[in-house]
Parts: C-alpha cells; sequence; structure tokens
C-alpha cells in the first residue's frame, strides 16, 4: 500500500516529468501487473516524460521506448536500445522475446 500511495502522490503533482526509481520493487506479481497497466495508461493519456529505473527487464520492455543499458561501478552508459514496436505489447510475441533477449545479451 505505501508502494502505491507514492506512486499516487507522485502523479498527483503532475510534473511534465515523472521520476521513478524501482517503483514496483516491493510489490507482489498480481499488483505489479496491475500497477504496470495503470502506467502505461497514464503515459498513453498525458505523453509525460518518465524516467524508469530498474532491474526488471519485463518491466522496462513492456513500459519503454528507449531503454539505456549501465555497467556496472562505475556506472557507465553501456547501450542505448530502441523498444520499436507499439504499446500494445504482449508479453510472448516474439518481437517482445527479441527485445528481452537484446537487452539480456
Amino acid at each position: 500500500m505505501k508502494q502505491r500511495v507514492a506512486i499516487t502522490r507522485a502523479l498527483a503533482i503532475d510534473s511534465d516529468i515523472l521520476l521513478m526509481d524501482e517503483p514496483f520493487s516491493a510489490l507482489n506479481n498480481e499488483t505489479k501487473n496491475i500497477l504496470l497497466d495503470e502506467l502505461n495508461n497514464i503515459w498513453c493519456e498525458t505523453k509525460k516524460t518518465v524516467i524508469f529505473v530498474t532491474h526488471s527487464i519485463d518491466e522496462v520492455v513492456y513500459l519503454a521506448d528507449k531503454v539505456i543499458v549501465m555497467s556496472k561501478l562505475p556506472g557507465r552508459i553501456k547501450k542505448v536500445i530502441d523498444i520499436g514496436i507499439d504499446r500494445s505489447r504482449k508479453r510472448l510475441s516474439p518481437e517482445y522475446v527479441a527485445i528481452v533477449e537484446k537487452i539480456l545479451k
């Protein structure tokens, strides 16, 4: 519940940029999937810039248009990957799986 309240508070401010650092890490899978869909819907309506930090490749492929992969310490940009598929993403589609595999490499 604390995580949901924090996300709601961040959205209520209505700024042009939304910074999110591991926002779904403490959530169970069911709640996380609901909030992933909600965040995607919010983005589709508002087109706000969202900077989303996560270790979850599934989250980033589901939500992002562009992924910046960082190296280990010292943190440097290792690769920039354009997602390049439309927002109606299906996690088991060949395009989705290919992008996950590309990021894993």
